[in-house]
């Protein structure tokens, strides 16, 4: 080859590492300043969304998930969470932020892409059950039959599909999600689903019979696993600390 030619194939290499650079930088929020513990009003960051809040969105007591829909744990936790916050509704503040793990599941980001473009017209919870509980349904789907599965949700929740659509690659929605994810990578999340009420990390605790055990414990689950242990350990003490009455 001759030394044009190596100074042509540089060029473009330097070209591409600068766009793979670029594209990088992009993706980058800075959340220094910015407390993952209480409820985030719409920003410019967030793509102007805020937070989903189910419940009392202006209680003292803020339970965060950081989820992934494809996520079998988050599965799992669902029928638990949304039972225990249903009871103290009128109590707590739920919310619900995106960490969808791209590696281990591809799907993930499509599914918090159709839940944030759903909440653009006021379905967020609804479309959030829905891939929770009908997760085997399209967590192995890919290219068309995905997209094809997230319209016909849309649909039946009476959603305007064309802007569903349209909201699904927009730039809000991906906004949306980059934004909870930096939240996430500041609180230092190991994996999914973390829980945190008023900043403290509640979902890496094992029980049995409704006690703290070690890890290790033979017999022991984590504290999300079963709801009156979420109940009694997690949500019962945090009202209490601020004075909420439990009954």
């Amino acid at each position: 080859m001759t030394k044009k030619g190596w100074i042509i194939i540089a060029v473009l290499c330097i070209s591409i590492l600068g766009g793979m650079i670029w594209l990088a930088q992009r993706d980058k929020v800075n959340v220094d300043n910015i407390d993952g513990a209480k409820v985030q009003a719409a920003s410019t960051q967030s793509g102007n969304i805020a937070d989903h809040v189910y419940g009392k969105a202006d209680s003292k007591v803020v339970l965060v998930e950081y989820g992934d829909f494809q996520c079998p744990g988050c599965g799992s936790a669902h029928p638990v969470i949304k039972n225990v916050v249903e009871k103290y509704k009128d109590k707590i503040a739920f919310v619900f932020r995106n960490y969808p793990l791209y590696t281990a599941h591809p799907n993930a980001y499509a599914a918090s892409a159709a839940a944030e473009a759903a909440g653009l017209q006021g379905k967020y919870w609804e479309m959030h059950n829905k891939l929770f509980e009908d997760q085997n349904g399209w967590n192995k789907l890919s290219g068309s039959a995905r997209a094809d599965y997230f319209s016909a949700a849309a649909e039946a929740l009476g959603l305007n599909v064309g802007d569903f659509n349209k909201a699904v690659d927009g730039e809000a929605v991906k906004k949306k999600i980059t934004f909870d994810t930096a939240l996430g990578k500041k609180a230092q999340l190991t994996g999914t689903p973390t829980f945190y009420i008023n900043n403290k990390n509640v979902g890496d605790e094992y029980v049995i019979n409704d006690k703290i055990v070690s890890k290790g414990t033979s017999g022991a689950e984590l504290i999300w696993a079963k709801e009156s242990s979420f109940e009694k350990l997690v949500i019962i003490p945090a009202l209490k600390e601020v004075g909420i009455a439990t009954e």
